[in-house]
């Protein structure tokens, strides 16, 4: 393409806002991707502007005349569906999933139960509720799921207030750390063996599945620490499993992604159980990071699309579900 038509190209997005922060425990994270989305698009020519929206009010955008969205807030307020059903009222496409599907998506016991109903696996669970925890209710969980059991809010991100049990006397701590941060406590099986995950870009019939990666933690804690702030985590991609595995991940990954109704980008993680070589979903990502530390451009890269080429790739994306397409 030349010069004068990529400015072309880029002009037809409009005014861009690329929003990050926000308000949920993973703000910090949100302000690393947007500022990485930003400098991207602002390189390729893009008139992209960042938006906080815990510092804004959001009906700013609409006043300033912005053509599209693109979302880097992470958690509650931005990946859950409430940002989308206001962009939605607004008119104003945005980046990844509409609201049905964010709303879904954030919470991982619901996730469970569509992936459930439609054959798609992922780890047994029970489900507590704070301010109906009798130390019987807690007990039953690691009785009926087996030790160790993984303990965590139902709608957080970014390993926050997760916690593997390893005891049944743990139990108590664990919960009361997951359910300072949500209602809802997810207790799940815990699956011993390789983590992986598996992005997928598109929508509908012209979705696809990236490269599988393969994540290799110090001592397997794959937690907010070294998933952000350390260079200890390994990433291996081409992930090196063995043949016709990355295949079946790969479909069962954009099944998953297509029964919940996403749209235009998401990560799914995976946990393979060790001896039986089994694949559990763990929860899909429909906004993902974009950090120097994230996954999602990684695994793109090795499928041949830069960073910028992926920031643009999924801006020119950014549709509204009452349009029923892009904008």
């Amino acid at each position: 393409m030349s010069q004068s038509a990529q400015k072309q190209s880029m002009a037809a997005l409009g005014k861009v806002a690329v929003l990050m922060g926000g308000a949920s425990s993973e703000r910090d994270i949100s302000l690393m991707s947007g500022k990485g989305v930003l400098q991207a698009l602002l390189s390729q020519g893009v008139d992209a502007h960042a938006f906080d929206p815990a510092q804004r009010d959001l009906s700013e955008l609409k006043r300033e005349g912005f053509a599209r969205c693109f979302i880097a807030l992470h958690g509650r307020f931005g990946e859950d569906g409430t940002v989308q059903g206001a962009l939605e009222l607004m008119g104003i496409p945005y980046t990844g999933s509409g609201v049905m599907a964010s709303a879904i998506a954030i919470d991982k016991v619901m996730t469970k139960r569509i992936w459930l109903s439609e054959n798609i696996p992922t780890p047994r669970y029970s489900l507590l509720r704070r301010g109906d925890l009798s130390a019987e209710k807690i007990a039953v969980v690691p009785a009926t799921l087996g030790l160790p059991v993984i303990v965590k809010p139902a709608r957080e991100g970014s390993s926050i207030g997760v916690t593997k049990v390893q005891s049944a006397a743990e139990m108590a701590a664990a919960v009361e750390s997951a359910g300072q941060l949500d209602a809802d406590i997810l207790c799940e099986q815990f699956i011993a063996g390789d983590e992986v995950t598996c992005p997928v870009l598109g929508s509908g019939d012209d979705a696809r599945a990236l490269p599988v990666i393969r994540i290799q933690a110090p001592e397997g804690k794959y937690d907010y620490q070294n998933k952000y702030f350390t260079d200890d985590t390994q990433y291996l991609v081409p992930c090196g499993l063995p043949a016709g595995e990355e295949e079946a991940i790969q479909r069962i990954v954009l099944d998953a992604y297509n029964v919940l109704g996403c749209r235009g980008w998401a990560r799914v993680d995976v946990m393979i159980e060790a001896t039986t070589r089994k694949p559990y979903l763990l929860e899909i990502n429909t906004s993902p990071g974009m950090t120097g530390h994230s996954l999602v451009p990684m695994s793109a890269r090795a499928a041949g699309i830069s960073y910028e080429a992926l920031c643009v790739q999924l801006l020119a994306s950014a549709s509204l579900d009452t349009r029923g397409g892009h904008a």
